[in-house]
């Protein structure tokens, strides 16, 4: 009773100051606002980022020659300098990894233009040479006609799927299944088209075609038009999510016997999941989340400074009504209690402004951009509790200061 007597008393000097209030809340509201702010927008980037980097399913890995993730200037030279992988080496997996199901094989190059007819796209559409494993391994499915077939493959079929894009530019308003489509210069059968897949930061998941990786071979070669031998891309895909970690370990291993690694050596190719992409993006922004918490803490303590000066003031300008209340029978801890619960109810008061304010600017990003919304739940509860810690130490001493005023000098004091 006496500790919600000192609340109710502590709220109405609050609501009796409110010029005095206003003031001390702006530095809180700024501190606990910034921190969310950037933290909200951190979060609704992160969101996007993992989506988009969720190609692959959930059980799907990727082998490849480079890189993938953060690195430096060296690692990325010494990778260069990695021999490629080839379709045999996917096979050797397909044949000796017995926790997979499928395996897929890619070849990527940029820059190319379709046409059909009088409609062409622009010269910046993708060719992928693939296997029928694609759609399944890169969660980007065939929503009319068909995928590729083990048969297209065997006999290199000049066939095609094309992206959501590509059909939207090439074939408004017709249906493009068995259309013959020109894909730089030279002529396909369109048997199937790709699903929507829109990207919020303007990867092409759409804007690409899919033709047999044995076409991919015959026509491009070995070469890429900038001098660099073509490294195949293996997508795998684990039997399920239990085995998905011994999948890794046994692809590694044929890997290694495969490119004659010696035990001794580090792997000469790269292995990463969704789940790896991930950890690699959240790695590579923890330093920004550390700068952010040390800014916006710095800006509370701050804030809390100007609370304790602000109380002080308050302490003497009620220096009277202190000695009225301890000339009635008022405790010390019940005076040290009301100033401290006052710097307490103000922290947060400005904590939970500083919080709504700091979402609401957090998530303009999502509204200028397109992005997923984040409300990062976490961050608001510390800064919360942290206001409260601020509250808790840059309140003690005014509250200690006033209750140990003497009660006559206190009344006497004009």
């Amino acid at each position: 009773m006496r500790f919600l007597e000192a609340f109710k008393m502590a709220l109405s000097a609050i609501a009796a100051n409110k010029l005095r209030s206003s003031l001390t809340l702006v530095g809180i509201i700024a501190g606990v606002a910034s921190i969310i702010a950037v933290m909200t927008g951190i979060s609704v980037i992160q969101k996007t980022m993992e989506k988009e980097m969720s190609v692959l399913g959930s059980t799907t890995f990727q082998v490849q020659k480079f890189l993938n993730g953060p690195s430096t200037a060296e690692e990325r030279r010494k990778a260069q300098k990695r021999r490629v992988v080839t379709v045999e080496q996917a096979n050797a997996i397909r044949e000796r990894v017995k926790t997979v199901d499928l395996v897929g094989s890619e070849l990527w190059d940029f820059g190319y233009k379709a046409k059909y007819g009088q409609r062409a796209t622009n010269s910046n559409l993708t060719i992928c040479g693939g296997t029928p494993e694609y759609p399944a391994n890169n969660t980007h499915y065939v929503t009319l006609g068909r995928n590729l077939s083990h048969e297209d493959i065997k006999v290199g079929r000049k066939v095609v799927v094309i992206g959501h894009s590509v059909a939207e530019e090439l074939f408004p308003f017709t249906d493009p299944i068995e259309k013959r489509i020109r894909l730089d210069g030279r002529k396909y059968k369109v048997i199937g088209v790709f699903e929507e897949k829109k990207s919020a930061f303007g990867a092409g998941y759409d804007n690409y075609c899919l033709i047999p990786i044995s076409r991919f071979q015959r026509i491009y070669g070995r070469f890429s038009p900038r001098g660099f031998e073509r490294s195949v891309n293996v997508t795998v895909r684990a039997k399920s999510p239990e085995v998905l970690q011994d999948a890794i370990e046994e692809t590694r291993a044929v890997m290694r016997q495969e490119r004659k690694v010696r035990p001794q050596d580090e792997d000469d190719f790269t292995i990463f999941s969704n789940d790896s992409q991930i950890r690699s993006f959240n790695k590579a922004t923890a330093g920004v989340k550390a700068g952010a918490g040390v800014i916006g803490m710095i800006a509370l303590i701050v804030a809390g400074i100007g609370i304790m000066n602000i109380m002080l003031v308050s302490v003497t300008e009620r220096t009277r009504e202190i000695g009225i209340r301890k000339s009635l029978g008022a405790k010390r801890k019940s005076i040290l209690t009301q100033f401290l619960l006052e710097a307490v109810v103000l922290c947060n008061i400005g904590g939970v402004v500083g919080v709504s304010v700091g979402f609401a600017l957090g998530n303009v990003v999502s509204i200028l951009t397109g992005f997923a919304n984040a409300v990062p739940l976490e961050w608001a509860v510390g800064g919360l509790i942290f206001c409260t810690v601020v509250g808790l130490t840059f309140g003690m001493w005014p509250a200690v200061v006033a209750s140990r005023l003497d009660p006559i000098e206190a009344l006497r004091y004009e």
